[in-house]
């Protein structure tokens, strides 16, 4: 942390990083600012009361989106819409060729597949906006018409198109991930609603050295939560490369010894955005048309932070995705294939197909560990939900793990930019 606020401190000094970093502020006071602007037609009220019978599927929405989802405000379908857009174009990337090429052409390539990606961002922004109209007819003022249709949902589009042109300007002109530090923004926010709820069940346990006791224990593992987080996301394992010598005419080459670094957590939180997705379908559905029944399948499904079960198989498909993501983005075969072309070997290992299988049997041992973990922050808020009885858990796994992460990477390019600013000072 010292250090975090210390290379904060340094990049203030610099007026260039300075006015990326008011750039930037300024930019997320005007996303705060928007969460605060209800689309015209929807009770708000009404809106809520639906939330609360969405169980943990809509609460994490509602975090994710710094309370606009709940407030029913323009951006309240946040910045979803392009995430989804861009864990397709990557998928597609993969499959199709032609996109494939695209993506290996450089910065043209990478720009017509960003420019996909926005009209992909508008299409499924204004699906589930229909969808989101289609579940919420009963909090519209008025009843449903064809006006209040287009209102609603070119609202709710015209929001996440309009924050997805906020992250854009962000990442050009400011500082970090722009897409990312929405997110880390949103759920910041949700900080006093956590706090309030800390009090509530202080109040809740008669106060007293009880209370304290309790409040305290739970401040302790939620630093022990994001200590284990940011213990992961640094982690990695090197794998020692030696390259082989050559001679050419007079001069030596290679000789030198390296390292592959193979991140622990190498899919990030991708995993668990891919599992919420699969398990919001049946919740979702579950929820609007069968909300009071006392039928335990539909329990099961309409009350997730209650149900050990559901956080149980939720943390199973965490698992499966973690490896499904690593298998696409890390190629070991690939990866041995160019090492024997420049003449690298690990040592001991042969080069070619027994580098691949030796790269590929410590990769799946990693990603065990990191699924692993990855499951256990999942299922982390219910844990502390059976034992606490503490509800809206803000500080649960998945919302650490995207604050950690967005944070790390900040501070990273904070100090990429002064290091390079350094370098061209010398030079100069």
């Amino acid at each position: 942390m010292g250090g975090m606020l210390e290379t904060l401190r340094n990049a203030w000094k610099i007026p260039d990083l300075r006015r990326k970093i008011l750039f930037t502020v300024a930019m997320l006071l005007i996303y705060r600012i928007g969460s605060h602007i209800p689309v015209p037609g929807l009770d708000p009220a009404a809106l809520a009361e639906i939330i609360k019978r969405g169980g943990s599927l809509f609460g994490f929405m509602d975090i994710v989106t710094g309370g606009a989802f709940k407030n029913a405000t323009i951006f309240a379908m946040s910045i979803t819409p392009y995430i989804n857009s861009s864990i397709i174009m990557q998928l597609l990337t993969v499959a199709i060729p032609s996109l494939e090429r695209l993506a290996k052409e450089g910065d043209e390539g990478r720009k017509i597949i960003a420019q996909y990606t926005r009209y992909g961002t508008v299409v499924l922004g204004f699906l589930q906006a229909v969808g989101l109209y289609l579940s919420l007819k009963n909090t519209i003022v008025g009843g449903a018409s064809i006006l209040s249709f287009f209102t609603v949902t070119l609202t709710f589009t015209a929001g996440t198109a309009f924050l997805m042109w906020l992250g854009e300007q962000i990442t050009e002109k400011g500082i970090g991930n722009g897409i990312s530090l929405i997110i880390f923004g949103g759920i910041v926010s949700r900080g006093p609603a956590g706090f309030n709820a800390l009090v509530t069940y202080y109040k809740g346990q008669s106060g007293g050295f009880i209370g304290i006791l309790l409040i305290a224990l739970i401040i302790l593992v939620f630093v022990a939560v994001i200590a284990a987080v940011v213990w992961v996301n640094q982690a990695e394992r090197r794998i020692p490369v030696q390259y082989a010598k050559r001679v050419v005419g007079r001069k030596m080459y290679g000789g030198q010894s390296t390292h592959i670094p193979i991140k622990v957590n190498l899919a990030g939180v991708i995993p668990i955005i891919f599992a919420m997705s699969i398990m919001a379908f049946p919740s979702t559905i579950i929820s609007f048309f069968f909300a009071n029944s006392t039928n335990w399948f539909v329990r099961l499904f309409t009350n997730a932070q209650g149900s050990i079960w559901y956080a149980v198989f939720n943390a199973i498909l965490v698992m499966f995705f973690t490896f499904f993501y690593t298998v696409l983005v890390f190629n070991p075969i690939e990866l041995a294939n160019n090492m024997k072309k420049n003449g690298g070997f690990i040592p001991g290992i042969r080069p070619g197909k027994p580098t691949s299988d030796y790269i590929s049997k410590v990769l799946n041992r990693i990603t065990w560990f990191g699924g692993l973990f990855l499951a256990v922050i999942t299922i982390f808020p219910v844990i502390l939900q059976i034992f606490t009885n503490l509800k809206n858990v803000w500080f649960g796994g998945t919302a650490v793990l995207i604050l950690v992460g967005v944070a790390l990477d900040t501070v990273k390019q904070i100090e990429s930019q002064m290091l390079m600013r350094h370098y061209k000072g010398f030079l100069e």
